[in-house]
């Protein structure tokens, strides 16, 4: 009967951690939210104003691309570039919008040729996005966020 008793009490005490409700703090719960967000996927994308017509995501980072690239190339276009061999070159360049809106050139991968030819290339590029017309920051969850991105300027003077 002792040996029954003991069984019991080793059962019931056993059986108790079943019944133990777990808490979850807002802590862990945020933390597992955040590992579910797609931290390369914007809402929006970094836009001008003259881009505001288009209503689709993809439609208005084309036209984001596209004005920037424009941007560039008149401004490259008015600049005075002197060369002594013809130079045809794609220039990769990796921007970064901030949530304020500023943009500013991170890198740039120059072909050592192009770089010969033009040695001012990376401050030409640098000075192009001073004259940028207002930039508004990319949108996450309904956050302004900084964003960076790529964009391959084709460079060709004779």
């Amino acid at each position: 009967m002792r040996q029954i008793c003991v069984f019991l009490v080793v059962t019931l005490l056993t059986s108790c951690e079943y019944f133990n409700v777990k808490k979850t703090s807002s802590e862990a719960i945020l933390n597992e939210e955040l590992q579910t967000f797609n931290w390369n996927d914007v809402d929006e994308y970094p836009t001008f104003s003259s881009c505001d017509s288009l209503s689709t995501k993809q439609e208005k980072k084309q036209c984001f691309t596209d004005v920037l690239t424009d941007h560039i190339f008149k401004y490259l276009q008015s600049e005075i570039i002197i060369v002594t061999k013809d130079v045809n070159d794609t220039i990769d360049l990796k921007f970064q919008v901030s949530k304020e809106g500023a943009i500013v050139l991170l890198e740039t991968k120059v072909d050592s040729l192009t770089l010969q030819e033009i040695p001012n290339i990376n401050d030409l590029l640098a000075s192009s996005l001073d004259s940028l017309p207002e930039v508004f920051s990319a949108i996450k969850h309904g956050q302004q966020v900084t964003t960076e991105f790529k964009l391959p300027i084709i460079i060709g003077v004779n």
